[in-house]
């Protein structure tokens, strides 16, 4: 039975889990160690180039995520995530993914005449890179 590994900036919520398990038929969920969570979820922005940066995900990945029948959900900062995606096609790692929403804007007149919005984000399904 297929695995699913995080990289993923956000929190995954019980409604993508579920739909992993159904979808996917994913057993067990793998999150990054606290550590690496800590590199993928702080990309600086003002590095010129992330490659260095990664690189103890990267090595991560090369440890864990060889199996084709598994997958990677990668989404976070586009360059980090790119890269990633990349790194595990070129090497015919985990299959990577990422997740859809719906999203819901709901604005709102407040009393001195600003605008407040709120934005709703409802997960729709996975989808390969």
């Amino acid at each position: 039975m297929p695995k699913l590994f995080l990289l993923f900036s956000h929190y995954v919520t019980e409604e993508q889990f579920e739909d992993a398990k159904k979808t996917l038929n994913i057993t067990e969920f793998i999150s990054l160690p606290k550590d690496l969570q800590q590199i993928f979820s702080n990309v600086p922005a003002d590095l010129e180039a992330i490659d260095d940066y990664l690189q103890p995900i990267l090595d991560w990945i090369d440890e864990h995520c060889k199996n084709q029948e598994n997958y990677i959900l990668i989404q976070g900062d586009f360059g980090a995530t790119y890269f990633l995606v990349d790194y595990c096609k070129k090497n015919n790692y985990t299959t990577p993914m990422y997740a859809t929403t719906e999203r819901k804007s709901v604005e709102e007149v407040q009393e001195d005449g600003s605008i407040k919005t709120q934005r709703i984000f409802k997960h729709k399904r996975f989808r390969l890179y």
